[in-house]
């Protein structure tokens, strides 16, 4: 086989610029890898003449944990009081982003951003989240992760908490649960899925396999937080092999399984996708021996060490089952810390969830939407860097399409950049904006180091909340500059009044636009509003 290595010896310096595009793996091989257009790529070696011979694409196995807060790992916070040592060896062993961000500070609207690469403002969820028996909301013709990997050639699966709704069978207002759930994970492009359709808090709890109820909800079950500062969860009917201690353990277990299935095929050029979606430690906070008061600070510190031990299960999973060298793994969470975790008390004993950021889950401020985002992949990033560069998880489509080869469409990822640059050492993926979104609804835009909130207060549930920072007469807006104010305490909004302006103005450009990418023109799914009462668009010079 004639080798583009054999046809690049010799050419001159300046030919070299097609490097930018491909690149050589390693010594002992002779075929490249797609690093932008599979298209451009085969052109190009049709020219020199050379056969079209592709490294096997990656598996790719993205975790999202729930309520994990920026300050509850090592390797985003090292003052952090909770013991992490698999998080801290998947991010010795690859890349953690410093500068990541959800796109919302609560569950659903994150995950819709996740899954479609888009921002969920855009879609008719203005603000808090779907319950457990609320319909779907990603349409089927909507594209996603889950169809973006099918048409890569990719077996795909989610496992976990779905918490975009899908609809269960009602006979009059009762959940006829004879019947298959319509609408789930599979019309969002996954072949199979396994899991229960909201956070653990919310009933039904039942399992729910590619649409079949596992089993029948044979009781009422319920927890109140009085009984369970910790364990709570609401009161409704839940399937006779539903166990809720135990269902984190059982997730990875799932998923283990599914590893272990897919490893032969992976290894014949068969690769899979897995979307892991966790539903810890969001509350019930419900650690299990031998993790059970491990911590020495409180339940919620506990699960988390409960977390980091399954997560090295996994990865060791991976290892043990030969996909080490070629699988792609991704951890990151939906959005800040709960106060579910009792933050007084876990400050009292040394650790902040939310590191040195101001706010958690649900609020507008930093502390709301800054998450841990570590990636690891043996042979193509680099051991123990970290990053500084901007992200947000709708960026993860845009990286998984460069990945697998794919040319970007008109639909999907519109509010996504591709991170793959910054796995191979750029300082930048090109994003230089993010949008931010709180439970209630409220924004904020950031360019650089500047942030503006759209907002009186947290936007959220921190002090000062929405309605009392109205009441104490406080701006509608504030303005930040990360770079000296990483607590958002000094609002400069009435300081830097071109600022402000400029802000406004890139935040209603990228709405208008239905994407902040460069592309056509695309439609919201609603009259999107975001700016605050007693706030007017400023005119343009």
């Amino acid at each position: 086989m004639v080798t583009l290595a054999g046809k690049l010896k010799g050419l001159p310096d300046s030919a070299l610029s097609i490097t930018d595009w491909i690149y050589l793996m390693n010594k002992s091989k002779t075929f490249v890898r797609v690093i932008a257009s599979t298209t451009f790529v085969c052109s190009l070696l049709a020219v020199l003449d050379v056969d079209c011979c592709f490294a096997a694409k990656p598996n790719v196995i993205l975790i999202m944990a729930d309520d994990l807060g920026i300050g509850d790992i090592s390797p985003t916070n090292p003052d952090c009081k909770i013991k992490t040592p698999h998080f801290q060896k998947m991010a010795n062993e690859g890349l953690t982003f410093l500068d990541a961000h959800t796109p919302s500070s609560v569950c659903t609207p994150t995950r819709y951003g996740l899954l479609t690469g888009r921002y969920n403002w855009r879609s008719r969820l203005a603000k808090g989240v779907l319950s457990g028996t609320s319909s779907h909301l990603i349409p089927e013709d909507r594209p996603t992760l889950g169809h973006m990997m099918r048409k890569a050639s990719y077996h795909t699966a989610m496992i976990g908490k779905w918490h975009l709704g899908w609809d269960w069978h009602m006979t009059g207002k009762k959940i006829d649960f004879t019947k298959s759930v319509k609408n789930g994970p599979d019309i969002n492009g996954f072949n199979q899925y396994y899991g229960h359709c909201g956070s653990l808090d919310m009933p039904p709890y039942v399992w729910v396999d590619t649409g079949q109820i596992t089993a029948q909800p044979d009781r009422e079950e319920g927890v109140t937080k009085a009984e369970d500062r910790y364990g709570w969860y609401r009161k409704g009917p839940i399937g006779s092999d539903f166990n809720i201690p135990e269902v984190l353990p059982h997730l990875f277990d799932k998923s283990i399984d599914y590893v272990k299935s897919q490893a032969e095929l992976a290894k014949e050029g068969k690769p899979f996708f897995l979307y892991l979606a966790l539903p810890a430690p969001h509350t019930p906070i419900v650690p299990v021996p031998p993790y059970k008061d491990a911590s020495g600070l409180n339940p919620y510190a506990d699960f988390v060490m409960q977390l980091d031990d399954l997560m090295g299960q996994l990865l060791h999973t991976v290892k043990e089952v030969g996909l080490d060298e070629n699988t792609l793994v991704i951890f990151t969470s939906d959005n800040g810390c709960s106060p579910e975790a009792n933050f007084p008390l876990l400050i009292e004993n040394g650790h902040d969830p939310s590191g040195k950021y101001r706010g958690h889950k649900a609020d507008i401020y930093e502390g709301g939407h800054r998450v841990p985002f570590i990636v690891r992949w043996p042979g193509e990033i680099e051991e123990g860097r970290k990053t500084e560069a901007m992200a947000c998880l709708t960026d993860v489509y845009a990286t998984l399409e460069a990945i697998t080869g794919q040319e970007k469409q008109s639909l999907g990822g519109e509010d996504g950049y591709s991170l793959l640059p910054v796995f191979q050492g750029e300082a930048s993926s090109g994003r230089d904006t993010l949008i931010s979104h709180s439970i209630g609804g409220s924004f904020a835009i950031r360019q650089g180091p500047w942030k503006l909130c759209l907002s009186s207060g947290s936007g959220g549930w921190s002090a000062p909340r929405e309605g009392d920072a109205k009441k104490k007469g406080l701006p509608p807006m504030q303005l930040y500059n990360l770079s000296d104010d990483h607590s958002e305490m000094v609002n400069l909004v009435n300081d830097h009044p071109a600022k402000v302006k400029e802000l406004l103005i890139l935040l209603e450009e990228q709405v208008q636009n239905g994407r902040c990418t460069p592309g056509e023109k695309v439609k919201n799914d609603r009259d999107v509003k975001y700016l605050p009462a007693g706030v007017t668009m400023p005119t343009r010079d």
